[in-house]
């Protein structure tokens, strides 16, 4: 149950979002910028692995579960490398360069100034250039700032794997500034197919 009066067919940020437009504006913003717009060499997939990944470690089931259905189908529609990132990044199939971030983005979950110069040479080591390590950074930071917003106020955050596979489908072809979503109207389509 929110601890404060939210908008019920509305899940997870959707619900914050629709409270308080004011805020949503630049928060959605910020997240159409780092996960979704072009990016000199991170995909947006990638993008949305770190923030999957930044997400599972604060244990925030919502942002987890939606950017690893958006990761998902920004990654041609991959359920298991999301799911062996969430598990462990190293045995994960994917780049030395993405896991030397992911590493960052760790560091960054647990306090900005545990990332070393180690962290950062290794994943220069790798081929990360700077502005991958800074929005790697920035992703993280904002991620533990999105998912504090989201459980700090108690949201609803479904129990259906298909609907969070339906909204990050969504999100992943339309990005973070279309409508937001309404679990009624998504259960309704899931119901017709």
């Amino acid at each position: 149950m929110p601890h404060i009066n939210l908008p019920a067919e509305f899940p997870g940020i959707r619900s914050l979002f629709m409270f308080r437009p004011e805020t949503a504006a630049p928060l959605n913003a910020l997240v159409q910028t780092l996960l979704h717009n072009p990016h000199p060499t991170l995909s947006a997939g990638e993008r949305e692995l770190i923030a999957t990944y930044v997400s599972g470690l604060n244990t925030c089931k919502y942002c987890c579960s939606i950017h690893g259905a958006i990761a998902q189908h920004q990654l041609g529609n991959n359920a298991l490398l999301v799911k062996h990132v969430l598990a462990n990044p190293e045995t994960a199939p994917i780049s030395n360069k993405l896991k030397a971030l992911l590493k960052i983005a760790a560091k960054v979950q647990t306090g900005g100034k545990n990332v070393t110069d180690a962290d950062i040479q290794l994943a220069k080591n790798e081929g990360a250039t700077d502005i991958e390590i800074h929005d790697t950074v920035l992703i993280a930071a904002a991620f533990c700032m999105y998912n504090r917003y989201v459980d700090g106020l108690a949201t609803w955050q479904p129990d259906n794997d298909e609907l969070y596979d339906k909204m990050g489908e969504q999100r992943a072809r339309e990005g973070y500034f279309t409508a937001p979503f309404k679990v009624d109207r998504i259960e309704q389509q899931l119901q017709n197919s």
